[in-house]
């Protein structure tokens, strides 16, 4: 496993859309091992891979119950809305936003082996899957915040 540069905005590579992955074979596992370190080295609750320089489909987050991986996201359901909790991004230092997201969603997808799999998630899983599918399409919180904000790098981590 191995530390990879978080890219920051402006970088135009965020701005992309993110490929579908075809193959699931031994440059995807250490591509989820590398995210998965990388998240967790700049203390993250989750991180897609453009944020990594790598336009594909692939997002990793952990929101205090473990790592979870997800080939191919895709949201298939969502209900209620939730606007309580400032969101932040590892690609944009500094600043933090009021984004309304989906309290709680459905996600589709596939593990690094292929495998399909749902996932339901609520509260702040919910809105860091909203947050990392946002990023496999070009998006960015500071695009769909209602309120942007710097924060203090004492509060960065918070």
């Amino acid at each position: 496993m191995a530390i990879r540069t978080i890219v920051k905005h402006p970088d135009p590579i965020l701005r992309e859309k993110a490929a579908p992955v075809t193959k699931f074979n031994a440059n995807l596992h250490k591509l989820l091992d590398d995210m998965a370190e990388t998240m967790y080295d700049a203390d993250g609750v989750g991180l897609a891979a453009p944020q990594v320089g790598i336009l594909k489909r692939v997002i990793v987050m952990d929101c205090g119950d473990g790592l979870i991986e997800v080939v191919n996201p895709e949201i298939i359901a969502f209900e209620g809305e939730q606007f309580d909790y400032p969101e932040g991004c590892l690609s944009i230092p500094g600043l933090r936003g009021d984004v309304r997201r989906h309290k709680w969603v459905k996600l589709r997808g596939q593990d690094r082996h292929g495998q399909p799999f749902e996932l339901e998630a609520e509260d702040l899983l919910a809105r860091c899957a909203q947050h990392e599918i946002d990023h496999l399409n070009g998006v960015l919180f500071i695009d769909v915040a209602e309120r942007v904000y710097p924060v203090k790098p004492d509060e960065e981590g918070e």
